[in-house]
């Protein structure tokens, strides 16, 4: 029986949030004490290249391939990982099947004078690295430029005020997780805007064959967001989607009944191919993949290079 839990996690303010959410329920849930829980800081190539998008050196990886490494060589017993910032095909060897409950999955808006995205000045600049925000908001406006903007929370905001953008993109759940809701100019329903899959989900990973440290993530996993998780990465899975792939998808859960929302892009943003469908909650990751192959199928792979 292990003596210690070594928890892995980027070392950014928002990650070890997260890794100290992590920890807290592992404590709660064990009789591992708060000394016997440690959080080791990783280094990862996505915190060190910030001047360019992610498609373009390495892809969702860079967040989680050092992690992941630490991992396989039994440095770290568990990875905390942002489930979004994770690509869609698992690592050999290794296990993503534990998720804290869900922080709130929808997009926010920051701008310098408070106004909202549709009282932006005309050719306003939006800050965002991702593909998908991008396309989204020039189908609410096409006069809108968007730039790409890269780093932590507090970057971001800090390169808004000194006047390089008119408004940001960011999710909710980060805001919320570092306490800067009141930053926030306006908060997007996920009709409006479908999040990234697995948005404001925090996934726990660990190694196949770990069968202890299994045994204690099966006890802290919540069941209704790991259903959530399942339906919407399975969507991706199918469309193998990857940082250039620009796709929403959003599951909720009423009574026994999964409902999964999705829209996919083309790779110059200007078709749009939605589906949305329901199944009972058992059949979540079928539900998936049902939807992903209806959008693979209705986008003819324009989405893809």
């Amino acid at each position: 029986m292990k003596s210690k839990i070594i928890i892995g996690s980027r070392g950014s303010k928002l990650a070890l949030i997260y890794a100290q959410k992590a920890k807290d329920k592992i404590i709660q849930n064990t009789k591992f004490n708060d000394d016997e829980v440690i959080i080791k800081e990783i280094k990862t190539k996505g915190d060190q290249v910030q001047d360019v998008r992610l498609s373009e050196v390495g892809g969702k990886g860079l967040f989680s391939t050092n992690i992941e490494k630490e991992l396989q060589e039994k440095k770290i017993d568990i990875a905390v990982h942002a489930l979004k910032d994770l690509p869609a095909l698992e690592t050999d060897g290794l296990r993503i099947d534990t998720f804290l409950e869900r922080n709130d999955p929808r997009e926010i808006l920051i701008s310098n004078n408070k106004k909202k995205l549709k009282e932006l000045k005309f050719n306003s600049i939006i800050g965002t690295s991702s593909y998908r925000r991008e396309f989204q908001i020039k189908k609410i406006r096409n006069d809108f430029q968007c730039k790409l903007i890269r780093g932590n929370v507090d970057t971001r905001i800090r390169k808004l005020n000194d006047g390089l953008y008119d408004a940001i993109i960011l999710s909710c759940a980060g805001m919320k997780s570092l306490k800067v809701e009141d930053k926030i100019t306006e908060i997007f329903s996920t009709q409006e805007l479908i999040p990234s899959a697995g948005q404001g989900i925090i996934a726990l990973q660990c190694c196949k064959n770990d069968n202890e440290i299994i045994s204690i993530l099966d006890k802290i996993n919540h069941k209704e967001t790991s259903l959530r998780a399942q339906a919407e990465r399975n969507v991706l899975k199918v469309l193998e989607g990857d940082c250039e792939t620009a796709i929403g998808v959003h599951a909720i859960i009423e009574e026994d009944t999964i409902i999964l929302e999705a829209e996919l892009f083309s790779l110059d943003g200007l078709k749009r191919f939605y589906e949305k469908r329901s199944s009972k909650i058992k059949n979540a990751k079928e539900l998936g993949i049902e939807v992903g192959e209806v959008l693979k199928k209705k986008s003819n792979n324009s989405y893809k290079r």
